[in-house]
């Protein structure tokens, strides 16, 4: 995996997923961000490491459409628009997301290897409560 930061397109893969978004015709985006998520969320008990990283960039694409957040501003990720995503695709991210930290997770393996492991983890929680935030107290 060439991996250059801990953001959500700052890895070959992801720049690639980002590619494929971009070559493909803009009523096709979705499905692709959903497939990803998908494969991530119900896909065999081992999560793969370009699966868990795809995971992640697509939750990313799908927070950024989250009320108050900001757009992928990265010239890692797509350069074309991406449509606006089904409200329904938050859960899907976060059960993603959720797989790509737990421990069948060979993505998650890598990054406790690293020295970066807390960084890209608390990124993977900020994205994870974009898309479902913590109500509040009342």
């Amino acid at each position: 995996m060439g991996t250059w930061d801990i953001g959500p397109f700052d890895n070959d893969t992801a720049a690639d997923f980002a590619g494929g978004l971009d070559d493909a015709a803009p009523g096709e985006r979705a499905g692709l961000v959903r497939a990803a998520l998908e494969r991530a969320a119900r896909g065999p008990e081992y999560l793969d490491d370009d699966e868990g990283v795809e995971a992640v960039a697509a939750a990313a694409l799908v927070a950024a459409q989250c009320p108050g957040s900001g757009a992928v501003t990265t010239a890692y990720g797509p350069a074309e628009p991406i449509p606006e995503l089904p409200v329904e695709l938050r859960a899907l991210a976060v059960a993603a997301l959720d797989r790509v930290v737990a421990e069948e997770s060979e993505l998650a393996e890598l990054w406790d290897e690293s020295d970066s492991d807390g960084e890209w983890r608390r990124g993977i929680r900020a994205l994870r409560e974009v898309l479902e935030p913590v109500p509040p107290v009342t």
